[in-house]
């Protein structure tokens, strides 16, 4: 039995990982997987995959760009769900900020530096015409951080994944003023390099049960149900988020690695580009 870690967000995205490790899938070819969520979200992963504390790590694909071109020692593998991740825009539910145009020069709680939530808060701006350089962050590291930090005011507005972010906005802590689609697919799935070179059967054979599970996700009856229950979501926001959202087991392209490193530049996000065999790796 050969031992994989792999690390992940604790969202809806993630659960055929779940079900594929709960079902033994994994098992049944002799990897033992271990799972890690991190609610603290790219930032945190890209770290763990620099220190050997995962192999794997189910990411955002702007993130995991951005720290391999800064040296982290891993690749893109695959693309794991192709459609965009839409990023809600919230502030505290009592605040006096009614529109986007209202945000600018306001702080912003980002989980933590080179996390999702801080990139898309410079596409946020970079599409509203604003000054890039005029943004101010304030690290909170998890959901629970920024609802701390919007309600007594160290922070003003705060970007996450719309429908995880969706009950705060139903219990009236947070309200939702914008959305902001990421320009690329949304989370690829990368791979020590170390681990890649020592294993590339065993990768190979995680990546092809996942991609079954994935394929088959959407008809498993009650599905909607079943990711309601488990991260607290309405079913009618589930059955919205199902419709958006598409798994793929294809690899990041070329032309889509250029148009994400080509925004990541011009947002002065990374210094410098990677080349394509740098970044990512077919197996």
């Amino acid at each position: 039995m050969k031992t994989i870690k792999i690390a992940g967000v604790p969202e809806h995205f993630n659960l055929p990982w779940h079900l594929a490790i709960e079902n033994g899938d994994f098992e049944k070819e002799n990897i033992d997987l271990q799972w890690t969520d991190v609610p603290e979200g790219t930032g945190k992963m890209c770290q763990m995959l620099r220190d050997g504390e995962t192999d794997i790590a189910v990411i955002l694909t702007e993130g995991i760009v951005k720290d391999i071109v800064a040296g982290n020692p891993s690749k893109i593998v695959q693309m794991y769900v192709e459609s965009p991740l839409i990023w809600g825009i919230h502030v505290a539910a009592n605040s006096n900020y009614k529109t986007l145009a209202d945000l600018e020069n306001k702080k912003v709680a980002i989980s933590r530096l080179g996390s999702g939530s801080q990139l898309m808060a410079y596409v946020n701006a970079d599409n509203e015409g604003w000054k890039t350089d005029n943004l101010q962050f304030e690290i909170v590291n998890t959901i629970d951080g920024a609802v701390e930090a919007l309600t007594n005011g160290t922070a003003d507005y705060f970007m996450w994944e719309r429908f995880m972010t969706k009950p705060l906005v139903d219990k009236g802590i947070f309200r939702r003023i914008a959305d902001c689609p990421t320009p690329w697919p949304c989370f690829v799935i990368a791979v020590r390099k170390e681990v890649l070179e020592n294993n590339p059967e065993l990768i190979s054979k995680i990546l092809e049960i996942i991609n079954q599970t994935t394929e088959d996700f959407k008809e498993i009856p009650s599905i909607d149900k079943t990711l309601a229950l488990n991260f607290h979501q309405k079913v009618e926001d589930i059955q919205e988020w199902l419709s958006l959202t598409h798994w793929s087991h294809k690899p990041l392209s070329a032309e889509m690695l250029n148009k994400v490193q080509n925004q990541l530049f011009q947002l002065k996000i990374i210094d410098k580009k990677g080349t394509f065999e740098d970044i990512v790796k077919t197996v």
